[in-house]
């Protein structure tokens, strides 16, 4: 299983917003977060929210089989849930996941499991 471990940067003032997203996404949109992990294959995933001096951040951690196709699948699916999953992570963070950046995913340095 392979990992991802991202740092999305959170727009200024919209924490809350952040915060909320995850509590819908946790909440009344679970079983369309949930289909989406089926169908991207996400085993496990987290979120949090690290406020700091150069602003927040939403620290995004999963295990998928295969990251990239994970990120594809989430970038070009038409489902109700997932159009507005990326509309969410585009206002809260700026960042379009149906038009990834160009480059590397994050190096994954250390995955240590005992």
């Amino acid at each position: 299983m392979a990992v991802f471990n991202g740092v999305f940067p959170i727009l200024p003032g919209k924490e809350q917003e952040g915060r909320d997203f995850a509590a819908a996404c946790m909440g009344e949109r679970l079983k369309g977060f949930e289909a989406q992990a089926a169908r991207t294959g996400l085993a496990r995933e987290t979120w949090a929210l690290q406020e700091t001096p150069m602003g927040s951040f939403m620290l995004v951690w999963f295990e998928a089989p295969d990251i990239v196709k994970a990120f594809t699948k989430i970038a070009t699916a038409g489902d109700e849930f997932t159009i507005w999953f990326r509309s969410q992570v585009k206002d809260v963070t700026g960042i379009d996941l149906g038009a990834p950046p160009e480059g590397p995913l994050p190096a994954v340095l250390v995955d240590w499991t005992s």
